[in-house]
């Protein structure tokens, strides 16, 4: 059974979008969407760039969170955007697909509260009554409608009664869920001279780098699954179950995955690796960012960088701060 090329094609949307927000869309044209994902679209089309948007702020958080990882998350440039990477069901692709469609929640939820589309905008219903010294104003998040959008674009093509459709489903939920728990209260101060005598709060999103730290943390701590069979009255159907019993079960905010991934030390095109050679390494450290085992053993280069920097900054009353140039060498390690 073929699985790689419809979770690779459930993140398209991430190249074909790079100059939405100018040019009027055409759902039709957009490579690699499902019927139910086309009727969306059209359905939405208003809030498309922002789902685009989503998407990028996704995979360019996943880039910062492995940047130090043989694995960096990195993407071609083609339809699949991440190639043969996501065809496994391993943990990188667990982490992508709980990136990404939290990524299309938040960036959805930002832009519905301000006001870019119609068909959205603040969210009353999750206001509750005021606190002690500070009363509802602003605009609050609608989290909800944004992880809606989310799931029912991400989720249309996972409607396959396989394993793979399974763990994307459960993934793509993780990686939602993490917005709505991570919403917070946001105040702004009012009175004389910012004396806060009277606060306004509304329902705010964290900043993405909380959620893409906190799905790192739930990628390093993702459960291995196992699949298993049933016969149902629809024909055969695939569901995962934990592979270890004495672990505890995966919650439904963890992430799955039942397939080991490849060591990503050398370029294999089967799997998407690219290697690690010429990649830069620390080499004070003992992790695996260190020049050992990002490495995987094979050793490392040493070249000297000269770099132009400002420097003996000077504040002058008032009110600029003029600099130096200073010119500093850096030693540079690169894998073998």
């Amino acid at each position: 059974m073929q699985h790689g090329n419809t979770a690779d094609l459930s993140l398209a949307v991430g190249h074909q979008y790079t100059s939405l927000g100018t040019q009027p869309i055409l759902c039709g044209s957009i490579p690699g969407l499902v019927p139910k994902q086309l009727r969306f679209c059209r359905n939405y089309v208003e809030i498309m760039p922002s789902v685009a948007e989503g998407v990028k702020i996704g995979i360019q958080e996943c880039q910062h969170q492995f940047r130090g990882r043989r694995w960096n998350c990195t993407t071609i440039n083609d339809l699949a955007i991440f190639g043969p990477v996501l065809d496994k069901a391993t943990r990188e692709s667990s982490f992508v697909h709980a990136i990404a469609s939290a990524g299309v929640a938040f960036a959805v939820t930002r832009s519905c509260a301000e006001g870019s589309a119609t068909i959205c905008g603040c969210d009353t219903r999750h206001k509750g009554p005021p606190g002690e010294g500070w009363k509802w104003g602003g605009c609050s998040e609608d989290a909800e409608f944004g992880s809606m959008v989310s799931r029912e674009f991400a989720d249309a093509r996972e409607n396959r009664p396989d394993a793979r459709s399974a763990m994307n489903r459960h993934n793509n939920e993780a990686g939602r869920m993490s917005i709505i728990d991570h919403m917070h209260l946001k105040c702004k101060c009012h009175g004389l001279s910012g004396s806060c005598e009277v606060k306004t709060c509304w329902w705010s999103q964290p900043d993405f780098r909380v959620i893409g730290d906190y799905l790192k943390d739930k990628y390093d701590s993702s459960s291995e699954m196992v699949v298993e069979k049933h016969r149902e009255s629809r024909g055969w159907v695939e569901t995962l179950r934990p592979k270890f019993a004495f672990f505890k079960p995966p919650m439904e905010r963890d992430l799955v995955y039942y397939e080991s991934s490849p060591n990503f030390c050398e370029p294999n095109p089967e799997t998407g690796s690219f290697g690690t050679r010429d990649r830069i390494c620390n080499v004070t450290s003992h992790g695996i960012d260190g020049c050992d085992l990002l490495c995987c053993g094979r050793g490392h280069n040493t070249r000297t960088e000269k770099r132009k920097e400002k420097c003996h900054c000077i504040f002058h009353w008032c009110c600029y701060v003029s600099c130096q140039e200073c010119v500093r060498v850096y030693d540079v390690h690169t894998c073998k």
